[in-house]
């Protein structure tokens, strides 16, 4: 009985131990400052990265093209671990113009984006 629990005991900590590795690699691998690429995209909208709604674009006078911003090179301005363990990072673009015309900082998911070519380090 005493095997079967330090059997137990030793592969929760195994788990742990790797999910918090997991995690302080992505951040060491981005930093504040980096730049990223926006990559290909293949749905109607990004998924990973929350860019705004086409009507709050509209809204604050620019074009709602998501095609446009494929290339974009961008600067990581914030990493944020949130509570559920995702890494949010902030971004901006490099050249210093607004995404769209409309909007200077977008966030994103930064291992969901990195994974689905969403973002891609240069």
């Amino acid at each position: 009985m005493k095997q079967l629990f330090f059997a137990v005991l030793l592969a929760i900590g195994t788990i742990n131990v790797n999910a918090q590795d997991a995690t302080h690699v992505a951040q060491q691998e981005v930093k504040v400052g980096d730049i990223l690429q926006i990559g290909h995209l293949d749905a109607p909208r990004f998924k990973h990265i929350d860019f705004p709604r086409p009507n709050f674009i509209i809204k604050k006078g620019g074009i709602a093209n998501y095609k446009r911003v494929e290339g974009y090179k961008v600067v990581v301005t914030s990493i944020k671990e949130k509570k559920d363990g995702k890494l949010q990072v902030k971004i901006k673009r490099a050249d210093g113009g607004r995404f769209f015309g409309s909007h200077l900082v977008v966030s994103a998911d930064l291992k969901d984006a990195l994974a689905s070519g969403e973002l891609r380090r240069i």
